[in-house]
């Protein structure tokens, strides 16, 4: 039973995530930009950046893109859980968090 009783568990749960990131297909392309950034950059490349952008304004679709963000709970949290994993690891292997 124990086999088969998971399976039949972690089949809804992979259904419901599926039809979660299936909701929202712009999101996953911002999200899947904004994660192959973080992979594809150096370390040097992400500091400059940080640093260039402190105080400037930002453009108009990534402004548009935090008010979808903002107005949208769930697919601020589908967004936050895919890339999460990848900024943070990175950010860490950067030594910008501690």
């Amino acid at each position: 039973m124990g086999k088969r009783f998971w399976s039949m568990a972690i089949l809804p749960v992979a259904f419901v995530g599926g039809v979660a990131a299936a909701q929202y297909p712009i999101m996953d392309k911002v999200a899947e930009k904004v994660i192959q950034k973080y992979q594809t950059s150096t370390c040097e490349q992400l500091w400059q950046e940080k640093a260039k952008g402190q105080g400037q304004p930002k453009p108009a679709a990534e402004e548009k893109a935090m008010q979808a963000l903002k107005q949208d709970p769930q697919m601020r949290a589908a967004f936050f859980n895919k890339v999460a994993a990848p900024i943070v690891n990175k950010m860490f292997e950067c030594g910008m968090i501690p």
